[in-house]
């Protein structure tokens, strides 16, 4: 028999080996003893990736499928790619119908995020450059300012369509249908009607072919959740008046129930702004919110992205992630949710108070997307003033805009009609007696 001492016990407390990170994939604590916010998000599975890069294209070259050539533009008014040396047309791949970002929304669990759609990593350059395989000669591209670049050499036209990290590659690209004179048009016509009431600078200024065609970035989000809401509501059963002359007064009776709805939905769709500067809706410096105005966008026909079609157009890169936009989704998924039940409480003529809400997202799926604005900016007052748009959606050539106003022609004009109106009622009351 071996009289071998056995090995000691690890010691325990700093520097101990169980201070050691545990294995990825276990949990040193046990997930049912904490909170349940935290639970969830220990448990939660890791977001899932789809592919959407095209790799035909990473070399940054987009090649006619007839002749080869790279010089490819979008033929205006349509979703079509034409190829300017032998003119053929071909119809970009829907990402619909690619990837099925339309299937499923009853099925979503857990967070589903497109590649393109992936987190940022903001210490990635934005100067992309390409080897051109027609010359040998290096071409660069800005991502920052532009996504196409030609070389300077012998002409080849190059694209950015690899998905860098950097934001600036989306999964999708929902092309331009309005053309520039006919956005011109609207926003010109826009303006004509507010003529009367608009600041003299602006008049004197106002230069609408100075409208620029921009992609705007956003996440386009299907979800599907459930919302539980709870409250007071109120059936009128008497309407009485005392009093008279100023002193009178209107009550009313009402019976009160206390009300709770639940509702189990889907959103398909859904855009959320992904660049802070235009999901800054702070009305007292701009007038971001106008975009949200000529919603909605047809985003079913967007394409799998192909740098081709921002030949001639500006764009914004993305610079939010999925959990920075997570608490705005939410709040939107609210506002559907109340939509959901208000025709089930039609029976409360007094209204209902909800006091208590609960929102549950059980799965959700982000696709990143450039969307096509025509853009007019007017800075109110110069450098650091109001800063004005008009927009027009690039599909449906829905226009909205800001016009700034000369306060005391709306002053005057208010004086004027309450004036009218008075005369009127005094007319009204003399011809009565």
């Amino acid at each position: 028999m071996s009289n071998t001492t056995p090995p000691p016990v690890p010691p325990t407390g700093p520097g101990s080996p169980r201070d050691v990170p545990p294995v990825p994939g276990s949990y040193p604590i046990d997930p049912a003893t904490l909170p349940d916010p935290i639970r969830d998000e220990l448990l939660a599975p890791d977001p899932v990736a789809i592919d959407t890069a095209a790799a035909e294209l990473k070399d940054g070259a987009n090649r006619c499928p007839k002749c080869g050539a790279t010089d490819i533009r979008q033929r205006p008014g349509t979703d079509l790619l034409i190829c300017l040396y032998c003119r053929n047309e071909w119809h970009g791949q829907r990402v619909e119908e690619e990837f099925g970002f339309g299937e499923g929304l009853d099925e979503l669990t857990g967070t589903v995020i497109a590649s393109g759609a992936r987190d940022i990593d903001t210490d990635v350059s934005s100067l992309m450059t390409y080897k051109c395989t027609g010359c040998g000669a290096e071409v660069t591209v800005n991502t920052e300012s532009t996504m196409t670049a030609r070389c300077h050499w012998c002409r080849h036209v190059f694209g950015v369509n690899e998905q860098v990290a950097n934001g600036a590659v989306p999964d999708a690209v929902l092309p331009f249908h309005i053309k520039k004179d006919d956005a011109v048009a609207r926003i010109r016509q826009f303006v004509d009607k507010r003529r009367l009431f608009a600041l003299k600078e602006f008049k004197e200024q106002f230069t609408p072919e100075n409208v620029v065609g921009v992609y705007l970035p956003y996440m386009i989000v299907d979800g599907k959740a459930s919302a539980d809401v709870a409250g007071r509501g109120e059936i009128k059963t008497r309407e009485y008046t005392q009093g008279s002359g100023d002193k009178k007064k209107t009550y009313y009776d009402a019976d009160i129930y206390e009300v709770e709805r639940h509702v189990d939905f889907t959103v398909d769709d859904l855009p959320l702004e992904s660049s802070t500067e235009r999901g800054n809706l702070d009305t007292g410096v701009n007038t971001n919110n106008i975009i949200n105005t000529i919603l909605p966008f047809d985003t079913k026909n967007a394409v799998k992205w192909n740098a081709s079609y921002l030949s001639g157009y500006t764009s914004e890169k993305r610079d939010t992630d999925v959990e920075q936009l997570r608490p705005r989704l939410e709040d939107q998924l609210l506002s559907i949710a109340r939509c959901q039940v208000e025709e089930s409480v039609n029976r409360f003529d007094r209204g209902v108070r909800w006091e208590q809400e609960r929102l549950d997202v059980h799965g959700t799926r982000w696709v990143a997307m450039y969307l096509p604005v025509w853009l007019y900016s007017y800075q109110q007052g110069g450098k650091g003033g109001m800063l004005h748009y008009i927009a027009v959606n690039g599909r449906t050539g829905e226009t909205m805009g800001s016009v700034p106003v000369q306060q005391w022609k709306l002053l005057l004009a208010a004086i004027t009609v309450g004036t009218f109106l008075e005369g009127i009622a005094l007319w009204m009351l003399g011809s009565s007696t």
